[in-house]
């Protein structure tokens, strides 16, 4: 289907931000259909919050232009900031007050009344799991129920499109599923989802399609199965008996532009492979012409990591 301004949620064409010679973000191009989880994947410093930060209007783009809800990140900024909610990597909760209190007080903030704030807080108490600690002071909670608090905040004003900016850095596994649920029931609400993540596993469970930024450029957009057929269908992971031949083995395969890593540590070398068996036999005839240099080796479906390491150079962050 082609998508047209009424079917995005989010739309960026050109976007820059440089400071003094430092390009940060560099002539960036985004499409988000409405209802949809959108994923933004790179490594530290990739350009992934500031992208953020000029879509949700914290920050003024050097060049380009952007469009998220409908509306002109720069001409309609008010009308920008009214359809969004952005929860960063921090929580932002007043934590001398209680959850109740909290969401009451984001619900005046948002123009509610008195009596349509305090039933909206209650909603999304319910909502997210928070009711029996509604009226404990929220210094008092988890990392997981204050961020999930954090999140319900965001929601008061009934948002088009929800900006979750690394959402689940420095949660346990526990709470980090449970967050990873609560976007689940926001997409089927209807809700468009805008995620930034270093976690690869992340992106593969929650959204339709995945942008990969590196060094301030997007290099790669797609589902997750399409960028995985990008790199590979399949992986075959060559294991040497010892770091010689480990070595001898770099060097056979060291100009197959195709080979997707090496590591040192664990004597392995990765190479894309359709999965046949001839083209298994093919790259081991290649990898150990003598057959005497690898110790084992194995077949794996292509993921997200062997696509991050491809197209970044950089190790993928695994939860």
């Amino acid at each position: 289907m082609t998508s047209t301004p009424q079917t995005l949620a989010i739309e960026a064409d050109g976007l820059t931000k440089a400071y003094g010679e430092l390009t940060v973000l560099d002539a960036l191009h985004l499409q988000v259909e409405r209802g949809a989880v959108f994923a933004l994947l790179g490594p530290n410093g990739a350009g992934k919050t500031t992208t953020v930060r000029i879509l949700t209007t914290l920050t003024r783009a050097t060049a380009g232009r952007a469009r998220v809800a409908g509306h002109d990140i720069v001409a309609e900024r008010s009308r920008v900031r009214r359809a969004i909610s952005l929860t960063g990597q921090f929580v932002a909760i007043d934590e001398k007050q209680s959850g109740e209190e909290n969401l009451r007080m984001m619900g005046r903030l948002r123009g509610l009344s008195r009596a349509a704030a305090r039933r909206r807080a209650i909603e999304l108490l319910e909502r997210f799991d928070l009711t029996d600690a509604a009226h404990r002071r929220t210094e008092t909670y988890s990392g997981g129920m204050r961020r999930r608090l954090d999140l319900a905040s965001g929601l008061v004003g009934d948002p088009e499109v929800v900006f979750l900016d690394e959402p689940t850095t420095g949660l346990d596994p526990r709470s980090r599923m449970e967050l990873w649920q609560l976007v689940r029931e926001l997409a089927r609400s209807g809700s468009t989802i805008f995620l930034t993540t270093q976690y690869l596993e992340e992106a593969d469970r929650l959204a339709n399609r995945i942008g990969l930024v590196d060094n301030g450029r997007l290099v790669a957009q797609g589902t997750a199965d399409e960028l995985k057929a990008r790199v590979s269908g399949h992986r075959l992971d060559l294991t040497a008996v010892d770091p010689s031949a480990y070595l001898r083995i770099v060097q056979r395969t060291e100009n197959t532009s195709r080979r997707l890593h090496h590591i040192p540590e664990t004597l392995t070398i990765g190479l894309p492979t359709d999965g046949s068996a001839a083209g298994v036999r093919a790259l081991l005839d290649e990898a150990d012409p003598d057959r005497c240099d690898l110790l084992r080796f194995s077949v794996h479906q292509a993921t997200l990591d062997d696509v991050f390491l491809t197209l970044t150079g950089k190790e993928p962050q695994h939860v």
